[in-house]
């Protein structure tokens, strides 16, 4: 009870011409290997670029939000004593403090 053919030559019969050849098949089974299988497929490089520019952008905003903050904190450096004075009340010894507010 001896095979008399190879079970592997029905396959090969019905594969593409190009893909008959070995060079071609080793070729195409490793190209599909890269980009299917490998650790670094192709899947898992797309969700890696869109992560980047995710986190490029939030590095964008947050630039954006220090620049304002540290331009808040020396804008209130500079006017502190106003600040005290208006919300807060404070005035000097010997000294009158009116807050005049526009009318509506």
């Amino acid at each position: 009870m001896a095979l008399t053919s190879n079970p592997w030559q029905s396959i090969h019969r019905r594969l593409p011409r190009p893909l008959q050849n070995r060079y071609y098949l080793a070729g195409f089974v490793f190209l599909m290997i890269l980009l299917l299988i490998d650790k670094h497929d192709v899947w898992t490089q797309i969700k890696l670029r869109r992560a980047l520019l995710r986190l490029e952008n939030d590095r964008l905003f947050y630039q954006q939000k220090i620049k304002e903050a540290k331009e808040e904190a020396e804008d209130f450096d500079l006017t502190r004593e106003n600040y005290a004075r208006e919300h807060y009340f404070m005035r000097n010894a010997n000294e009158d403090v009116f807050i005049l507010q526009p009318a509506k």
